[in-house]
């Protein structure tokens, strides 16, 4: 049955009484307009959703972080809304621990709080969140945080629990306790990261899916670069083409898109983009699109702008593609994680003294330095999944120092830059930054490509801009 219809008259309606608020905020506040705003609506029957995609895969990792704390009170925040200005928050994103445990991606409602409360034979787990506002209320209009009117109908108690197979809570019964533990507490902030290195099939089939997007992104690029050579801030156009692609068939992007065309490409972390892309010169593009289920893929391609690499520009980007090969060579179960850098640096390392660069004698040297990290100072990978440097609270001894195990997603990512102003290099080198970045996964018995579908050898670049360029 429809809901009854409103009984306020037009001369109460228009004889509303309104309570100003902070600075330009007007809210009704008389009954009457109480009574006519809550009145009138059709009924809205409640249909509970299927079980979201990752709630099984989230169901057993609770239970792995259950069995390590054991006896502990724990409380997993989404955390709240960052200010952009003033009144205006950047788009919300989940702390991943929480997503990870929860299966709950970009629908997240903000402050939301998942509980583990021991007992005897482990922890009940609860999360509790902010659910829709009745309509008997004037939070629904009058809230312009959490209000159906600004933001949107939000999920009950029941579509919630339904969809993440998890008891769902008001977030107003939450209640807080001394010796609770939290993501400030360094060691439980460190296990949640340890427990992400190597990833489920679930988390694996998510890389899969953002790396593809993600190169249906680069797709567009080099369809795009007619307009994009045309324009005076040409990065900025590769940056405004390839967010479409991922807001289109993702959620957000990864990590804000390096577009560095020409000298910028020297600069490791150039996220300005406002520089002209140049027909001649390379651009390097490193970019990746963030599912719904906030996993991303980290994926860089140098490409020649004009479709062809200059006999300089082949020469280092194939110097830079022997040292990736190189790394993804020695990859397999058991081996260390630092030792895919050293694979790439001894290829780096042999290419500068071919060029007759000049590099310090070995006795003048300490710890991780080396002459040719003049010339690539980064690391040659890191690990991937729900954030770009995944697992970032892990111990060194399970990270850098770490035993690699089937199931972990990394980045190998060398490269050579080669700075405009550099006089130790021949001054044909100068201005040009080439890095080559794959996605890759251990298996059993050795890696696999996650990002073998995006072409990186010259002859295929040139090829696959060819295609799109026709």
């Amino acid at each position: 049955m429809a809901s009854e219809q409103t009984d306020v008259q037009p001369s109460e309606q228009r004889d509303v009484e309104l309570e100003t608020g902070s600075g330009r905020t007007e809210i009704p506040k008389t009954d009457a307009f109480k009574r006519y705003i809550a009145s009138g609506w059709a009924d809205r029957p409640e249909h509970l959703p299927p079980v979201a995609p990752l709630a099984a895969a989230a169901a057993a990792r609770r239970a792995r972080l259950s069995e390590r704390w054991a006896g502990k009170r724990l409380v997993i925040e989404a955390g709240a809304p960052k200010v952009r200005s003033n009144d205006t928050d950047y788009p919300y994103r989940a702390h991943s621990a929480f997503s990870w445990l929860t299966g709950w991606g970009d629908e997240t409602v903000a402050g939301s709080v998942l509980v583990f409360e021991p007992t005897d034979d482990g922890h009940d787990v609860a999360l509790h969140f902010q659910p829709a506002a009745g309509r008997d209320t004037d939070e629904f209009y009058a809230n312009a945080a959490i209000g159906e009117f600004w933001v949107g109908r939000r999920p009950s108690v029941a579509e919630v629990g339904a969809s993440l197979g998890l008891e769902a809570k008001d977030v107003a019964d939450l209640e807080r306790r001394d010796g609770d533990l939290t993501l400030e507490d360094e060691a439980l902030s460190r296990d949640l990261s340890e427990l992400r290195l190597v990833k489920d099939d679930a988390e694996i089939a998510e890389m899969r899916a953002a790396i593809a997007a993600t190169k249906q992104g680069f797709d567009d690029v080099i369809a795009a670069l007619p307009r994009i050579t045309a324009h005076d801030r040409g990065e900025r156009l590769i940056e405004g083409v390839f967010f479409t692609r991922a807001r289109a068939e993702g959620s957000d992007l990864g990590y804000g898109t390096i577009a560095a065309s020409g000298p910028h490409a020297c600069i490791l972390h150039w996220t300005r983009n406002d520089g002209p892309v140049v027909p001649g010169d390379l651009v390097l593009i490193d970019a990746g699109v963030e599912l719904p289920s906030l996993y991303t893929a980290d994926i860089t391609r140098t490409l020649p702008v004009s479709g062809t690499f200059s006999p300089v520009q082949r020469r280092i980007y194939e110097a830079v593609m022997e040292a990736a090969d190189a790394a993804f060579a020695i990859v397999e179960p058991g081996i260390r994680f630092r030792d895919i850098h050293a694979a790439a640096m001894e290829v780096i390392a042999r290419k500068v003294s071919e060029w007759g660069l000049p590099m310090l004698p070995a006795e003048d040297l300490e710890g991780v330095e080396r002459a040719d990290r003049r010339y690539m100072v980064h690391g040659t990978s890191h690990h991937l999944g729900l954030d770009v440097h995944d697992c970032a609270e892990a111990r060194r001894e399970l990270y850098m120092d770490g035993v690699l195990e089937a199931g972990m997603v990394f980045t190998i990512e060398p490269g050579l830059y080669f700075q405009p102003d550099d006089l130790t290099v021949p001054e044909e080198f100068r201005g040009i930054g080439v890095r080559i970045e794959d996605d890759v996964l251990v298996t059993a018995d050795g890696v696999e490509s996650l990002s073998a579908g995006i072409p990186r050898t010259p002859d295929d670049v040139e090829a696959w801009m060819a295609s799109l360029r026709s």
